[in-house]
């Protein structure tokens, strides 16, 4: 909403809210720089996980077989100890 280095870019924002989404000036100073975002579609930019991305990221962070001790209790005896 502001280029690096930048104040925030009213007229560009007004301009956006009021002539592009058709809001009223008060509904438009109400929003939050957020909620402004989510209305301009700038949120949500992150491609959703496809398959080959899953894939991807599979075998980047491959699954490892824990050492018996080592499934994450705070002691060694496990959940054993609890029971």
């Amino acid at each position: 909403m502001s280029g690096p280095g930048h104040g925030i870019d009213w007229r560009g924002l007004m301009q956006a809210g009021l002539h592009g989404l058709g809001l009223e000036p008060a509904a438009f100073w109400q929003l939050t720089p957020v909620e402004l975002k989510i209305m301009l579609g700038r949120e949500g930019l992150v491609p959703p996980l496809t398959r080959a991305r899953l894939a991807e990221l599979a075998a980047a962070f491959p699954d490892v077989k824990k050492e018996q001790g080592d499934g994450g209790y705070r002691n060694d005896a496990g959940a054993a100890s609890s029971a």
